[in-house]
């Protein structure tokens, strides 16, 4: 059985000891956090939402709470003398996916 979610503006697949990487979540490592926007869910006649199912959460264990590699960001244009260089780390969030509420 998976689900269909959506976090942080984006939407994943999941399954029950699955292991993911999200935009950053509120917790500490080893907190469960309830996600509640859940699109569909599959199994013998599967459930999609219109837009998202009620009643329906994914609970998921906070495994580590870090930031991304660095990216560069450079803009130049020419013949003006402009260049900057900036840096940036994401934060991510990774979850281990433990129980699917349909």
């Amino acid at each position: 059985m998976y689900a269909v979610i959506k976090t942080g503006g984006k939407q994943y697949k999941v399954e029950v000891g699955g292991k993911l990487r999200v935009e950053k979540l509120e917790g500490e490592v080893g907190d469960v956090v309830r996600l509640e926007e859940v699109l569909l869910v599959s199994g013998e006649s599967p459930v999609i939402g219109r837009p998202l199912i009620e009643n329906a959460s994914v609970e998921a264990r906070i495994l580590e709470q870090d930031r991304a590699k660095k990216i560069k960001v450079y803009k130049k244009k020419r013949r003006q003398g402009y260049e900057r260089t900036k840096g940036h780390r994401q934060p991510y969030t990774r979850l281990e996916i433990q129980k699917i509420n349909a």
